[in-house]
């Protein structure tokens, strides 16, 4: 195990001992002590900063999951007592269908403890390897990349609380390991589950909270059954594994706190708590609330819509708002009226058509946008004429 983790331990080596270079520079002791600590503390946050793009990508495929719920108990009603071969792969198909659509993935949610258990397992070779390196014992080589002996020495004599780095609840006869250990076992697990209950509870649409959803069912299952995890394997682990794993934690619950505060999912309790305050906070500056925003804005496109027939409005050069800024100005001194022609090819009859446009009061990108509607109808016109008169000219 330790030559396949080889390149992990020398990059875990290399990180802590310059982080911890770094914050004996910033005047902490050299030599065994704090800065130790916080260098474990420090590969910690380096892994968590790297892994940045993937707690997103997890965001995403969780907030996914949860909007695709109903959809996807639709989905599992439909083919609920079909055991054939051809029922069970279309119900797969349909299902990666539902997926794509939402743009998720179950593996998704999984990717950033799955990238950082490489990580955790060479720490805890590295930290298991202490004592060999120190001796001078360590199977071919005499240091973990710049962690050498006497460095070793250090980290081993590093503590937590009365606690060594290097110890583990089961290798050490020490009760003050014994306490430390069980004491982060415990913070370990309660911030677990204070994470995964606030993902269940806060941030999922009540349209999904129900007993016969699979996604609450698992994540019920898993609230349960992570911290007893944590608590049996917890004791195989190293002080300095148990501050990795804390801090790990700790991070991904903040993070998950400003997510959820600032980035709730629709439908969710959070999301109305989201709402009430920044109602509140727009209410304070005489804005209006994101609900009547949300209103103005779908009357605007419904509008927008209505107008050009449900066709896009195409956007405005510079040039063409400064020619409708010369028509305006020449209209508005023939008593704000204005005639623009717009002529179509009709095929073999041509067709011209002319309608008036009041620009008393319009802006530039207005009088341009209604003169773009007047030609896309008379194209429309026009193209449907062509279409009667093709139809005429067929044989009977």
């Amino acid at each position: 195990m330790d030559s396949l983790l080889w390149p992990l331990k020398v990059i875990v080596a290399w990180v802590m001992v310059y982080i911890h270079k770094g914050l004996t520079l910033l005047g902490l002791p050299d030599g065994p002590g704090v800065a130790w600590v916080l260098s474990i503390i420090g590969l910690t946050v380096v892994v968590r900063i790297l892994i940045m793009p993937l707690f997103v990508r997890q965001i995403r495929a969780s907030r996914g999951m949860q909007l695709m719920q109903p959809e996807l108990q639709a989905l599992q009603a439909k083919y609920k007592g079909k055991k054939d071969p051809e029922s069970q792969k279309r119900q797969q198909e349909e299902m990666m269908a539902l997926y794509r659509k939402h743009g998720t993935n179950p593996l998704s949610s999984c990717l950033p403890i799955l990238v950082q258990m490489p990580i955790f397992f060479a720490l805890f070779r590295v930290l298991a390897s202490l004592q060999n390196v120190a001796d001078g014992t360590y199977a071919g080589s005499d240091s973990i990349g710049p962690l050498t002996a006497d460095l070793a020495r250090d980290v081993q004599a590093s503590t937590v609380f009365g606690a060594n780095l290097s110890s583990s609840f089961m290798n050490s006869d020490s009760l003050q390991v014994k306490i430390v250990t069980v004491i982060m076992i415990i913070i370990m697990s309660v911030t677990q589950w204070y994470t995964m209950a606030q993902l269940s509870m806060k941030n999922m649409p009540e349209s999904t909270k129900n007993s016969d959803n699979p996604m609450i069912r698992s994540q019920r299952i898993m609230i349960t059954v992570m911290p007893i995890v944590f608590a049996v394997t917890g004791v195989n682990f190293q002080i300095g594994v148990l501050v990795y794993w804390v801090t790990s934690n700790l991070w991904t619950m903040g993070q998950q706190f400003f997510t959820i505060r600032n980035m709730p999912a629709p439908g969710s309790e959070a999301e109305k708590v989201y709402r009430a305050r920044v109602n509140a906070k727009r209410a304070r500056k005489g804005l209006p609330s994101l609900e009547e925003e949300e209103r103005a804005q779908a009357a605007a496109k419904a509008e927008a819509e209505g107008r050009t027939g449900g066709q896009r409005v195409q956007p405005i050069s510079k040039k063409r708002q400064k020619r409708g800024s010369a028509v305006a100005g020449d209209a508005q001194q023939r008593d704000g009226l204005t005639e623009d022609d717009g002529h179509e090819d009709g095929g073999d009859a041509g067709e011209e058509q002319a309608s008036s446009l009041a620009v008393g009061g319009l802006t530039e990108e207005e009088i341009a946008r209604r003169r773009y509607e007047r030609r896309a109808r008379a194209r429309q016109q026009a193209a449907a004429k062509r279409k009667r008169q093709a139809k005429k000219r067929r044989p009977r």
